[in-house]
Formats: structure tokens, sequence, C-alpha cells
């Protein structure tokens, strides 16, 4: 199948490449056109834009930073992607976006003839989770890209049920990261020492896959995650915002976007999105350092790059 993909980059890449690998004929734009090389190399064909991604593909899959990102990829009247797709094609949206958003993109969409699935994304490929929203036989027919790249796909329902369901998902992960944060610094000003939490947490009532990081992102003071935290902030903030419209209480979120907002007030918002951790330290006027063995029973390490919990992906 013709297909394009506008985004290639932390996520977008392997993405790309997944789709390469199942024989599909691939067109790709980034803004940075280096960040194309690789699949180019693989046999991909660059374009100069999204309209020109969208005028040779049946398909156009997007990966990108966030919601003006995406009205722009596809509305722009000039180089957008809605400017080039032939009717009765569809546009895929992995990007972590605002329900209000793309619902208002898919209708404008579905004005001219086309198809929008918002379809963000949680993990890395060929395994990740894929959640999708808007027209059930769009999502029927293009299924097979999406298992291209996924292990876990989900139909949700109609146009911004996928990305309500990433938000949530981001929403439960980052204000578990920041009350695990609150509860070793808690643990650690009353005098234990943050290591021996870290053995006990996993194998009591506080266990979760987002605690099973902190040691190897937090204890040695590195901070390594893999997101950015102004993604994290950005997706954060989304799923608050969310709660607000649907008038859903959100007071533990709110009080975890509050802690991203300071990490990027302090200019850590490239940082990974541990910094979170560093931020909650200062607050308190304690360090959370300490030693921690490699292996220890009920503790499952994984690579922070990777973690368990809030997932780390890195859009654009």
């Amino acid at each position: 199948m013709r297909v394009g993909f506008v985004g290639t980059g932390t996520m977008g890449n392997p993405m790309a490449r997944c789709l390469i690998d199942a024989g599909h004929q691939l067109t790709v734009y980034d803004v940075r056109r280096q960040a194309t090389t690789n699949l180019c190399e693989l046999g991909a064909s660059w374009a100069d834009s999204p309209r020109a991604v969208a005028e040779s593909s049946q398909a156009v899959f997007m990966s990108l930073p966030g919601p003006s990102e995406v009205e722009q990829a596809v509305l722009d009247p000039d180089i957008g992607i809605l400017a080039g797709i032939p009717p009765g094609a569809t546009i895929i949206d992995t990007t972590t976006n605002s329900p209000t958003v793309s619902r208002r993109v898919s209708s404008i969409c579905r004005g001219q003839g086309v198809e929008m699935l918002d379809s963000p994304v949680s993990g890395r490929p060929p395994t990740m989770t894929v959640m999708a929203g808007g027209g059930q036989a769009a999502f029927n027919e293009y299924r097979p890209l999406l298992e291209a790249m996924a292990g876990n796909i989900f139909y949700l329902g109609e146009s911004g049920a996928g990305c309500i369901t990433k938000l949530v998902t981001q929403y439960l992960g980052y204000s578990n990261f920041v009350t695990a944060i609150e509860g070793l610094i808690i643990g650690a000003k009353a005098g234990v020492d943050p290591g021996m939490l870290a053995q006990v947490v996993p194998v009591s009532a506080g266990a979760s896959r987002v605690f099973d990081n902190i040691p190897r992102s937090v204890l040695n003071g590195e901070f390594v995650s893999g997101g950015t935290l102004d993604i994290v902030a950005k997706d954060l903030h989304l799923a608050c915002e969310m709660a607000r419209e649907a008038q859903a209480a959100s007071a533990i979120g709110n009080i975890a976007d509050n802690v991203f907002q300071r990490g990027q007030a302090m200019g850590w918002g490239q940082e990974g999105f541990a910094m979170a951790a560093r931020v909650l330290e200062l607050m308190a006027g304690v360090e959370l350092r300490s030693e921690f063995p490699q292996e220890t029973h009920g503790y499952q390490q994984t690579d922070p790059r990777h973690p368990g919990g809030p997932q780390g992906e890195q859009q654009g």
C-alpha cells in the first residue's frame, strides 16, 4: 500500500520503519529532513511538505508534538495534508492530542470526504499499544497497518475516543510518578533511607510499574527517562484540561501538572521527565540519593528510557 508519514522523530521513525519492513511504499516528511535520512536509505521517498506526502498516499500517518502542529499539518491551505489527500483516503494521527482539537480537525476532514483516526500510542514499536477513535469502517480497513507496528490495538469509539484514552493513561502514569516521589521524600525526611524504601515498596501495597523505575532514574541522581519533561508536561496539562471540560475531579493531576510546569519554569523542559523529582526535592529540601542493589526480591528493574508506567515516548 502507498502510505505517507508526517513526523519521523523519536516515535514516528520506528513506526515508519515497521511499515517499510512490512513491504509498504512509504513517502515521508519531517521539518528536520535529517530525521528521514535512515528511512530514505531503506527505500522511503522524501516529500517536501505534508501536502506532497498526501498526494501520493492512500493513508497518511502523523506523529507530531501536539495539537497546534496537528492542525497546521492537516489544515494549512497551501501545504497541509488535506490540501493534497484524495477523497476516500484516511489520516491516522498517532499524536497525543487534545480530543477537542482532534474532533474538530476530523470533522473538517470528513466534510471533504476524508476519514481521520485519532490513534495515539503508548510504548515502543513493534509491541506498543494503539488506542484508536474514529469511523469503525476506516479502522477495520487500516488495522493491518497498525498491526505492523503494534502488539495491542484497541478501537475505543468515535472521534476523540483514542485521545481521551491516551490522556487518561498519561494522567495515571505521571500523577503516580509524582505521588511515588512524594512518598519517598516523606519517608526520607522522617528518617528511613530511600534505597531501603525502594526495596520495600515493590513488595507492598505501594507497588506499581511506575515506581519500579525510580531507583535507576532518581536515586542515582541521573534523572534519566525516555520522554522529555516538556512532552510530559504537555500531555498532563491536556489531561487536566480534558478533566475540567468533562467536569471531572482531577485534584491529584492538578498538583502533578503544577510540578511539571515548575520544572519547565526552571529550564528543564528538554531534560528527562524524571527531573520532576528534582522539583519536589528542592521544595522539600532533601535529596533522594541512595545505593540500590541491582537485583532484589520482588523487584523487576526496567530500563528507565522505556519505563513500564509512563511510557516515556516522545513524539515529533
